[in-house]
């Protein structure tokens, strides 16, 4: 009986310790499921970790322009309706544009970058500081930008007629009012006259021989007639420097990736050769001379003599058939047109078009034949 006794203590005792611990356990877990997490430390180890990786300030803004005050991307959001597609006028390269009024009346287009269309934000400060400097009546004036988390917004110039590619292949529609649908008024755009073709043209000219003149040139990338905006008297402006990119002057050409677009970019690239010099520049100038005058688009092949060449290749062979007034627009009244001065326009984009880049002009000798044109 004593011993029974003892092994019922015992296990008695041993059921009480399972049955206290259990409890506690129950105890302890439910605390644990019912404690709120450190939000406030969990967070800044999550803005610390993408502080480090993408190296973005949370807030920052800057006017490069005296007429026009420091602006939040509160007021961005207020001016562009939170980015509504009906205030879209552009997409140029790494984002749409805007167009919008800010709160002191003036007119902006504004530029939504993609996310991934700078590495991190003291690259794209610099990069927004340099070019906030430019100030050349054929270059589009960046007013700023604003930078709020990852989204950044560039500040441009607002220019009345649009882009050159809608009045050399868009003859349709158009939008004129900031406060209607991209959608909403018709505009009609008659075919550019030759003096204006030419007149744009120079303008185009002078704005690139402006930066390849600066004490660290810049190379445009990306000349084409989508990035060339006209104002209420037709003159030129050069947007979108998305893939701009500076010389040292102790180079000649800046190693970089191939950028640009099919059919304005240069033979050499073609080669495997990505060092981009200002050659660069001249020889989309010349293949968007051409398609001024000819209202054809660079990469759609032309038929001749029962083949089909590329834009370029056909100028040439037109031009050495002394055919030149063939190529011009059929939009183009014949009557008046200058066919001395029409061959000598094509053959500056022959020369811009050269194989050989080293062969090719300067911009700034382009702008003097350009210049004698117009004469």
């Amino acid at each position: 009986m004593g011993v029974d006794s003892s092994l019922q203590g015992l296990l008695a005792a041993i059921a009480s310790f399972i049955v206290v611990t259990l409890i506690f356990a129950f105890i302890l877990l439910i605390c644990k499921k019912n404690r709120k997490p450190d939000t406030r430390t969990q967070n800044l180890s999550c803005t610390q970790s993408h502080a480090e990786l993408t190296s973005i300030a949370t807030y920052d803004s800057a006017s490069f322009d005296p007429s026009l005050n420091q602006i939040s991307m509160a007021e961005l959001l207020k001016a562009t309706k939170n980015f509504s597609p009906d205030l879209i006028v552009g997409d140029g390269s790494f984002g749409f544009v805007y167009k919008a009024k800010l709160s002191d009346n003036v007119t902006v287009a504004i530029k939504k970058l993609d996310k991934d269309a700078f590495q991190g934000f003291r690259e794209f400060r610099a990069e927004m500081e340099t070019l906030g400097k430019l100030r050349h009546k054929n270059i589009v004036k960046i007013l700023g930008y604003c930078v709020s988390d990852f989204d950044r917004v560039l500040i441009y110039e607002f220019i009345e007629k649009g882009n050159l590619d809608q009045w050399l292949h868009d003859t349709s529609t158009g939008s004129d009012d900031v406060d209607n649908s991209r959608h909403s008024m018709s505009i009609c755009r008659l075919p550019l006259s030759w003096e204006t073709r030419v007149k744009v043209m120079t303008g185009v000219a002078n704005g690139l021989a402006y930066l390849h003149e600066l004490d660290k040139p810049i190379i445009h990338r990306d000349i084409k007639a989508s990035n060339v905006l006209l104002d209420s008297n037709f003159e030129a402006h050069i947007a979108d420097f998305g893939l701009a990119r500076r010389i040292d002057t102790s180079h000649s050409h800046v190693s970089t990736q191939v950028a640009g677009t099919m059919g304005y970019m240069p033979p050499e690239y073609m080669g495997g050769n990505t060092a981009a010099t200002v050659m660069l520049d001249v020889y989309s100038f010349g293949v968007l001379m051409i398609e001024v005058a000819t209202q054809r688009r660079p990469n759609w092949p032309v038929n001749i003599d029962g083949r089909e060449v590329g834009l370029v290749e056909w100028t040439r062979i037109m031009v050495e058939k002394n055919r030149e007034i063939e190529m011009v627009d059929s939009n183009i009244s014949r009557e008046g047109l200058n066919e001395i001065k029409v061959k000598q326009y094509f053959r500056i984009a022959c020369d811009c078009t050269n194989e050989k880049s080293r062969e090719r002009p300067a911009m700034k000798e382009v702008v003097q034949q350009l210049e004698e044109l117009a004469l």
